[in-house]
């Protein structure tokens, strides 16, 4: 899990390198050991929408989203070319790997994420590809096709030597990335309804005050919004608030297909009796202009307002239920009472008339 979460926050940075950029990211799992799982499986994914599963059960792309039938052999061929050979080099660097961590027996697992990116003005961007076993050991590699050069930080333990280094330089330049830019834009165009649609964030701001300091949390919530990149942050008094002071922070996907962020900053009472400034900014694809919000750490707090709203709503209640009946009930007897006294003084009246008689 740490190893996916890791793998997966690096597919985070890249979507988020560029606001108008859109990526093409393979995730790549190799299992040595036996599992219910397949031994190999890759799913693709067009910015945060999968297209592609592939696997060693049948070693066939299948496709999530609207693949063009016309290009289906293309495809079959693509895939077959990237991931076999991506599975072999996982395969024969797991051999190594486990010898030299000593890991022979059980089950471990070989994870990679590789793609590429069109940036804002639709040039290729640089290749990329991070890999992990069993969450340590992570290599890096990028390939950049302005500089027509290839890089590695933190080589595992088979360090490239110059063949080598020569031999993946090819691969990359003439085989991956050329596949990867072309895949990414052909999906792009066929699902340009979905990863190029723009909805706004509804924003909510939040204050609740904290019993034990008798100080506030402050909280921006941005909800509701696409594409999922989105710059949200927080200021004092026109100063951005540093990160180790806010909670939250994650983008976090709702069942709409939209995305929200909430940002959390808590505020001393002392900082409160001091009346700073806050303000909640937020930039995105589908606003024209930066959004800017202030809080008023001086207002009534709502959290306490609600309580107040609820107590007397209760209380409400409570009468209704308890004494308006009651009211009701003391009221009909009341009457049925008077209407027995009439009934006993006609009946009297009538029989002093007969006597009389």
């Amino acid at each position: 899990m740490l190893m996916l979460a890791y793998l997966l926050s690096c597919l985070t940075v890249v979507n988020t390198v560029s606001t108008g950029s859109h990526s093409l990211m393979a995730l790549a799992t190799y299992i040595v050991g036996q599992t219910p799982f397949p031994e190999f499986s890759v799913v693709v994914m067009l910015d945060d929408l999968q297209i592609m599963y592939y696997d060693s059960t049948t070693w066939k792309a299948v496709y999530r989203t609207n693949s063009d039938s016309k290009y289906y052999d293309e495809e079959q061929s693509d895939a077959g070319v990237v991931f076999q050979d991506t599975y072999n080099g996982m395969k024969s660097r797991d051999f190594y790997v486990k010898e030299h961590l000593n890991h022979t027996d059980g089950i471990h697992v070989h994870q990679r994420l590789a793609g590429c990116e069109l940036l804002n003005d639709g040039k290729p961007g640089p290749l990329l590809r991070f890999d992990a076993f069993d969450g340590q050991n992570l290599e890096e590699v990028t390939y950049d096709l302005e500089k027509n050069d290839i890089q590695m930080e933190k080589p595992w333990i088979i360090p490239w030597d110059q063949i080598k280094r020569q031999h993946m330089k090819f691969l990359y330049e003439n085989v991956y990335h050329p596949i990867c830019i072309k895949v990414l834009r052909r999906y792009l165009h066929m699902e340009k309804n979905n990863v190029m649609r723009k909805v706004k964030p509804r924003v909510r701001l939040m204050r609740k005050t904290l019993t034990d300091s008798q100080g506030l949390q402050i909280s921006c919530l941005a909800t509701g919004f696409y594409p999922r990149h989105i710059n949200l942050t927080l200021f004092r008094d026109g100063q951005l608030v540093d990160d180790d002071q806010i909670t939250g922070g994650e983008i976090l996907p709702n069942g709409d297909g939209t995305y929200q962020m909430r940002k959390i900053l808590e505020i001393s009472a002392e900082e409160v009796r001091e009346e700073h400034t806050y303000n909640c900014t937020m930039e995105h694809l589908s606003l024209d202009n930066k959004l800017d919000i202030t809080f008023d750490v001086n207002e009534s707090d709502p959290g306490s307002i609600s309580l107040y709203v609820v107590f007397c709503v209760l209380v409400l209640m409570f009468v209704a239920v308890l004494i308006i009946p009651a009211l009701i009930w003391r009221k009909t007897h009341a009457a049925g009472r008077g209407s027995e006294t009439s009934k006993s003084d006609y009946s009297l009246t009538s029989s002093s008339t007969q006597d009389e008689t």
